[in-house]
């Protein structure tokens, strides 16, 4: 059972908590990471890719010209692919990219990723992320004494200040947590939470899965 040092946002250790091993000291599944970041990934992208084929471009309702003994090759249509302003052929048109992912296959990531935070020791128990006012560098301050680049700030929606101090951030970003996914975990090099957040995620991904 990992135990993770609790500290208060001057830096100060002032606490620590003993957390699970089945959640955070998990053996870290690459391969399961991958397949949801990708799913992940994928269900972010608009597929409204479109092009006209020949149907959708406007004009060309009559023949060109005859049939016969102009010594050219016979033509339909001045809208069909091989005419300059005729609709395209083969092209992308508008598709949904998502797939499903198994929840057990999601939460084995989850805690996958999790673990390989706590392995790296990159993640980071507060007492208390509450703010006195909605201040940027209060945030970039409390993000740079842990050593992070890029920090994941996980609290809940009451928290205001946090919320609106963090979306300035470029390199930091806030999410509550029921909103903690696998590609923002991986893609910021630091996890900082409540230790009382831990704890609900612990007993949260604690329970069966059916």
């Amino acid at each position: 059972m990992p135990t993770v040092p609790v500290f208060n946002q001057n830096g100060q250790e002032v606490s620590s908590l003993s957390l699970p091993d089945s959640i955070f000291s998990h053996e870290v599944n690459q391969h399961v990471m991958w397949t949801v970041v990708r799913a992940q990934l994928a269900a972010r992208r608009a597929g409204t890719h479109a092009t006209k084929t020949r149907r959708y471009v406007s004009g060309g309702g009559r023949k060109p010209f005859k049939q016969k003994g102009t010594g050219g090759a016979r033509q339909g249509s001045i809208r069909a692919p091989n005419h300059v302003g005729g609709g395209k052929a083969h092209t992308p048109h508008p598709r949904d990219y998502t797939h499903s992912v198994n929840k057990k296959v999601r939460r084995l990531a989850l805690i996958s990723a999790l673990s390989l935070r706590v392995g790296e020791k990159k993640l980071v128990l507060l007492d208390n992320m509450s703010l006195p006012g909605i201040k940027t560098k209060s945030v970039a301050r409390i993000a740079t004494q842990f050593g992070a680049k890029k920090a994941l700030l996980v609290d809940t929606r009451e928290n205001r200040n946090l919320i609106l101090s963090t979306r300035n951030l470029a390199s930091h970003k806030w999410l509550a947590p029921e909103g903690l996914n696998v590609y923002d975990l991986l893609n910021h090099d630091t996890l900082i939470m409540q230790a009382s957040t831990a704890s609900a995620l612990a007993d949260r991904l604690s329970r069966v899965v059916r």
